[in-house]
């Protein structure tokens, strides 16, 4: 997916124009989160998987709080075709999503997300995560990945 977003040195910007850039920025992030999470739950068709692969550096790092750590796409896509394909999908919780923009580089996009079991639709997992996006020759990619804080959605509740 091809983003022709120039992010201009807000320095340079009237403070009206840097809240522009930033809302510009907020809103390519957000789609292309959204992009990224519709080829994640579509994971199971190998187009879609492949499809999730290209938002990806060939060398990004992925920090899992309970997986671990992948050096390579192509490691981290071996574990989501593995462990999450067609058994869970990702929804971002509604107003979660922060972007930050980071001079010469890109942009930092933090937020939380649900786990939904496949078979039953229920939405038990939360957690939290942080990427951090290049653009490289008008190109968004995601080049680290955090993803930690793995919780159950709705603590059970307490038995008397």
């Amino acid at each position: 997916m091809k983003t022709t977003l120039r992010l201009l040195p807000l320095l340079l910007m009237s403070p009206a124009a840097a809240v522009l850039a930033a809302d510009d920025l907020a809103t390519t992030i957000t789609a292309l989160d959204d992009a990224v999470f519709d080829s994640f739950n579509q994971c199971q068709d190998p187009a879609q998987l492949q499809k999730h692969a290209g938002y990806f550096d060939p060398a990004v790092e992925f920090y899992h709080d309970t997986g671990g750590v992948t050096w390579t796409r192509e490691a981290m896509l071996d574990n989501t075709r593995r462990h999450a394909c067609g058994r869970y999908t990702r929804e971002r919780v509604a107003g979660s999503l922060q972007v930050f923009p980071v001079k010469d580089f890109g942009a930092i996009a933090q937020g939380s997300h649900r786990f939904c079991d496949t078979a039953s639709g229920r939405c038990e997992g939360l957690a939290d995560f942080v990427m951090l996006w290049r653009l490289h020759d008008g190109q968004w990619s995601i080049t680290r990945v955090l993803s930690y804080a793995h919780r159950a959605a709705h603590p059970p509740a307490v038995q008397p």
